[in-house]
């Protein structure tokens, strides 16, 4: 794995899709999860809220990026697809950025996603991971 320590949050970047992969792969049965925001230090003290009702959600709303049993194709494959879902190239730009993470279920999100607590944060997805995300699907 091409692992390369970046500034932000201290959490090391993961520079492919390979990587990230790997990363997922390697997880040994433990789910790991997608969170696009402005990383583990503002997320500690930050409670996410449904933007439609203004409701307070008991987690930290995140995408999976460990595949599906039934997933039949690559474990790249299925991060490209979770990545260019989540990542909006309209929004203007900001600090958020894309990391992964493991945690604690404790409820689903109005749009059935994870929320997670006990966050444990695994790295930072680099902006070449998501360019070629884009390209592979």
């Amino acid at each position: 794995m091409s692992l390369v320590t970046t500034g932000v949050d201290g959490l090391p970047e993961l520079a492919s899709l390979e990587d990230v992969a790997r990363l997922v792969a390697a997880s040994e049965g433990e789910p790991v999860y997608l969170r696009f925001s402005a990383g583990p230090d503002a997320d500690r003290d930050a409670q996410d809220c449904d933007e439609e009702s203004g409701c307070p959600l008991p987690g930290l709303s995140v995408s999976p990026l460990t595949p599906e049993p039934w997933w039949e194709h690559s474990v790249e494959c299925w991060v490209a697809r979770q990545l260019r879902r989540l990542v909006d190239f309209d929004s203007p730009a900001d600090d958020r950025f894309p990391w992964v993470l493991t945690g604690r279920v404790v409820a689903r999100g109005p749009d059935c996603e994870p929320l997670l607590v006990d966050v444990q944060p695994l790295g930072r997805i680099g902006l070449g991971v998501i360019v070629s995300s884009l390209a592979s699907v």
